[in-house]
């Protein structure tokens, strides 16, 4: 998962960094530095924050040649 797609993700489900560090169980800042690519985050970080995201109804596609992104998972 890339910053971007996370930045997307969070969009999609109108969720704010405050939320998505809660719901991953991280600091606020991790979840900030991860998306402005202020720092590299641990890989545990980076996988708490897609399985917060994935919980809330966000699929991650891989670049499959189009270039990876996000979308909301049908009901």
């Amino acid at each position: 998962m890339t910053p971007a797609q996370s930045r997307a993700a969070r969009g999609l489900i109108s969720m704010t960094q405050t939320e998505l560090a809660k719901a991953s169980d991280l600091g606020q800042s991790t979840v900030i530095d991860f998306e402005r690519e202020r720092r590299i985050v641990s890989d545990a970080a980076i996988s708490a924050i897609r399985a917060a995201l994935e919980s809330a109804g966000v699929e991650f596609i891989a670049e499959n040649g189009g270039g990876a992104g996000v979308r909301l998972r049908k009901a």
